[in-house]
């Protein structure tokens, strides 16, 4: 099969209908910015970045997706192919950090917004996830200026999320904790802040 008869993945076509969307509200948008398939859809308005993960079948875990990936953006989104999945995730994240989580439902080509991204909140004077924010920032400005191609496999995005968890996952961390840290002074990684 060529390319052009090619169907594209269930989660590929969710994808260009919630860019779109994102499109019509203002946004720049980016299926697959970093060429690895770890942010399913970017998109930026001026120096907002905001991130989409999609799931077309067995939307449970998406949610985790998404909190996973809130140290590179303001807000976040997921956006599922199942009516029932969406109701269902917005039913058990009333509460904590998921609940700002924006949850879409992709019916054929329409997004059906069920609940609105909330911006990440900023928990100590310092945003400790400033830094890998900017790094994203760039290199977005860096494919709309066309100074990486599209497609081209990003490097050291995931290895900065690495260290600044000090080796653990994003899961793994309690808002408490990051609090902690600052009150202490050096990022959990032990780096100097800029």
């Amino acid at each position: 099969m060529n390319e052009s008869t090619e169907r594209p993945s269930p989660e590929r076509a969710l994808a260009r209908v919630a860019a779109r969307h994102l499109e019509g509200h203002g946004y720049r948008a980016w299926i697959d910015p970093d060429g690895q398939d770890y942010f399913d859809l970017a998109a930026t308005r001026g120096d907002e970045v905001g991130l989409v993960e999609l799931k077309a079948r067995s939307p449970g875990r998406v949610l985790a997706q998404a909190l996973c990936r809130r140290a590179w953006g303001d807000w976040g989104c997921v956006a599922v192919g199942s009516r029932l999945g969406a109701e269902h995730l917005v039913e058990r994240t009333r509460e904590g950090l998921a609940r700002r989580v924006g949850v879409w439902w992709i019916q054929g080509e329409e997004v059906r917004v069920l609940r609105a991204p909330e911006p990440w909140p900023v928990t100590s004077p310092a945003d400790l996830f400033e830094r890998p924010r900017r790094r994203l920032r760039e290199r977005l400005r860096q494919l709309s200026e066309g100074a990486l191609p599209p497609g081209l496999r990003w490097t050291g995005l995931a290895e900065g999320r690495r260290r600044l968890s000090g080796g653990r996952g994003f899961g793994e961390w309690r808002l408490e904790e990051f609090d902690a840290a600052e009150a202490k002074g050096p990022t959990p990684d032990g780096s100097t802040r800029d």
